[in-house]
Parts: C-alpha cells; sequence; structure tokens
C-alpha cells in the first residue's frame, strides 16, 4: 500500500470571537489542510497552523515549501503494516531553510502531512494515531479513556471578567491559564480578580507570551506569586530566552517555554542552558505527532515536566490529533485543546470534538484520527489548492 495522491490547501477559519495577547490579535486564521490518498482508497487528513512570530511561517511560505519538497520520492515506498507508516511518516523532511539554526522553518507544513499520511494508514490498517506513542515511546505510553482540558482566560472586559472565572469554577474544570503581559492591562490586579472568582482551590498557571524583559521578569513573576499561580510561561522574547536561567534563580514559580521551544534543537538548548522546568509542546509549531512524543520523551530524561498546549483557530483536525496525544502519553502537567465550538466557526468535522462542560472529553479509538472530516465544508474554506503528488 502506498500513497497515490496527496494535496495542500490554504483554509480560512474565521473565529468566534476576537482573541488577544500580548504577541497578536486575530479574528481569523489561515491553516494548512492536507489530503492523503492511498492506492487502497484510504484517505486521511492532517492539519497545521503556520504562525510567522513563532516558527517564522507564513501560508504562502508553508504550501510552496511543500511544492519544493520532493515528498513524492519520500512517500513513494510501500507499506505493509502500520509499523512501517510510522517509521515512513517519522522520516519526512522538507527543504532545509537557510539561516535556520533551530530547524523549526517549516513545522507547521510538516505537522499538516505527517497527520494526513499517519490518519490514512491508520484507517488503512485500523490503527488509532495514539498507536504511534505506543511504537515509538513505549516508555511514555499510558492509554486513558478520558482526559480533562483546562480553561483560558484572554483579556476579558467589564463583565466578563468575573463571570469567565466563575463559569469555569462553577463547571468543574480544575485547571485555568490566564494570559497576562497585555498592553493597558494591570496584571497584579486581573490575577488577584481572577483568583478571587477561580477559588482557592484551581490550579491556576499564567501566560506572558514573550512581554517581558529578563531584567524585569522576576520582579513581574514575584507580583504574582502570592495568588499561587503553578508556572508562567514564555516570560521573555525567544532572542533573550537565556536570561531565564537567571530569572528561575529568583522566582518560585516554574518556568515553561513556549515560543522558545519548537523543535529537538531548542529543547537540547533549553536543558543544557537551565532556562525552564517545563515544555508546551504544540504538535503544529513542533512538527507533527511523532516529533513531539520525542520531545515529551527528552523532557522526561532530563526531569522537565511538559503541557501539551494548542494554536489558536485549530479545526477537529488538530483536536484529534491532540486528543490522541493526550489520551496515550503519561505525566502531561496540563492540556490545552478541542476548543472547537468555542472558538471555530467551521471545525470540519461532521462529529463535535469539543470538550464537555467541566473540560473533559472521551479519548478517540477509530482508526487513523478517529472522526468524520466534512469535504464539502474543507471546499467551501479552502482559498487556494496545490498538487503535491497524483
Amino acid at each position: 500500500m502506498r500513497v497515490v495522491e496527496l494535496e495542500a490547501r490554504l483554509v480560512r477559519v474565521a473565529l468566534r470571537r476576537k482573541v488577544t495577547h500580548a504577541s497578536h490579535t486575530r479574528t481569523e486564521t489561515d491553516n494548512v489542510v492536507v489530503r492523503c490518498k492511498l492506492s487502497d482508497g484510504s484517505t486521511g487528513y492532517g492539519e497545521g497552523v503556520p504562525r510567522d512570530y513563532v516558527t517564522g511561517e507564513t501560508i504562502d511560505f508553508s504550501l510552496d515549501l511543500l511544492k519544493r519538497s520532493n515528498l513524492a520520492r519520500q512517500l513513494e515506498p510501500d507499506c505493509t503494516d502500520f509499523v512501517q507508516a510510522v517509521h515512513l511518516a517519522e522520516k519526512l523532511k522538507l527543504e532545509p531553510q537557510p539561516n535556520d539554526d533551530r530547524g523549526i522553518l517549516g513545522n507547521a507544513a510538516r505537522c499538516a502531512i505527517e497527520l494526513a499520511v499517519l490518519d490514512a494508514y491508520g484507517r488503512a490498517f485500523g490503527e488509532p494515531l495514539s498507536r504511534v506513542t505506543e511504537l515509538i515511546a513505549p516508555e511514555l505510553y499510558q492509554f486513558r479513556d478520558r482526559v480533562q482540558y483546562s480553561g483560558v482566560i484572554g483579556n476579558p472586559r467589564g463583565w466578563k471578567k468575573h463571570v469567565y472565572p466563575l463559569v469555569y469554577r462553577l463547571a468543574g474544570f480544575t485547571q485555568v491559564k490566564l494570559k497576562v503581559g497585555i498592553e493597558g492591562q494591570d496584571d497584579i490586579k486581573r490575577t488577584r480578580t481572577i483568583r478571587r472568582w477561580l477559588g482557592r482551590k484551581m490550579d491556576l498557571r499564567v501566560d506572558a507570551n514573550e512581554a517581558w524583559t529578563p531584567e524585569s521578569a522576576a520582579a513581574r513573576i514575584a507580583d504574582l506569586e502570592p495568588f499561587n499561580i503553578t508556572s508562567v510561561e514564555q516570560p521573555v522574547r525567544h532572542e533573550e530566552v537565556s536570561g531565564l536561567a537567571d530569572v528561575r534563580k529568583r522566582v518560585r514559580a516554574p518556568i515553561m517555554l513556549d515560543e522558545s521551544l519548537c523543535g529537538i534543537i531548542d529543547a537540547e538548548r533549553a536543558a543544557r542552558g537551565g532556562w525552564c522546568d517545563l515544555f508546551n509542546i504544540r504538535l503544529s509549531k513542533c512538527g507533527g505527532f511523532t516529533p513531539s512524543v520525542r520531545l515529551a520523551q527528552f523532557a522526561k530524561a532530563h526531569n522537565l515536566g511538559y503541557q501539551l498546549g494548542c494554536q489558536v483557530g485549530e479545526t477537529a483536525i488538530l483536536s484529534a490529533a491532540g486528543r490522541h496525544f493526550a489520551s496515550s502519553v503519561r505525566d502531561i502537567r496540563y492540556l490545552e485543546g478541542s476548543y472547537d465550538r468555542h472558538l471555530v466557526w467551521e471545525a470540519l468535522s461532521k462529529d463535535d470534538l469539543t470538550f464537555r462542560r467541566n473540560g473533559t472529553a472521551p479519548a478517540l479509538v477509530g482508526s487513523g484520527l478517529g472522526f468524520a472530516l466534512d469535504p464539502a465544508r474543507l471546499d467551501w474554506l479552502t482559498k487556494r489548492k496545490e498538487a503535491l503528488i497524483g
């Protein structure tokens, strides 16, 4: 069995509300969606969410990179079982880019290709995507039939800044992430208010999205520590990430890397430099499912924690892939994802993958990604289409 068709699309997804954090404000997102068809007719889909301020990718760059990367030769081999398909997918490489010393330019595009290939072969061989974890990292594998996602609070105004945390509390969430470092906002006042409405038992962490400098970060974090925050995500710009080694010595709250953790080179540098306590692993920015599992492996081996994150505007394709990761990788500190119905107008699926009232969601046990995509919705949202194979 082999790949006979491969197609990449620019898909524009409108958001249900404006999303604001210290790095960006967004009302829609341009995503890469890849369709992969095998010789037996099995079809799979993958998705990537290019962000130029994270991995340096734009949507046009991602599509053009896929066209230049000689994928036909890489996907030419026949696969007689799912094990071979997983090895084939993990070895996929896109054309190297100049001045990319982190090896991350093209991660969103690679994620889309890899997920499409794994979804197609998973459907052909009757294997769920979560099986990949068991095959490549058995020491990390732990299947859970149910997971629980975190809530996220961005920049609510007026009455919403009280209602949002109260809703999370009453709904039964156990973790909430608060965006801080937003221009014009008082972080201490906001965090105090959010903590009061969340209650003392809620696990509360903050995400600065590169808003602070190494010189100011320790003081900013110390100001928030009285509110019992359990971690601080990406407090400084990536260009200044080495300064976190000193910041960590001056604060109690664990430091998590996000924009500065996009691949194995980043992970190695962070561990060597003592820059963080936690990794934020997001499938699209980290290059796909297998690279993300490898990052969790690396973190575990270096006594670091990790969370599964997501990116604004993910459709059901990445939501499903994240669900498989969440339900198969042990010791994930926090979970983010499956916001579908709450955030995007069109999730591309016939099935609703949105988490339930208290943030819980069942594992997906069907073949491949384990959900049915709606081709008509995909066609409706497609703005550009490129044939890569066939």
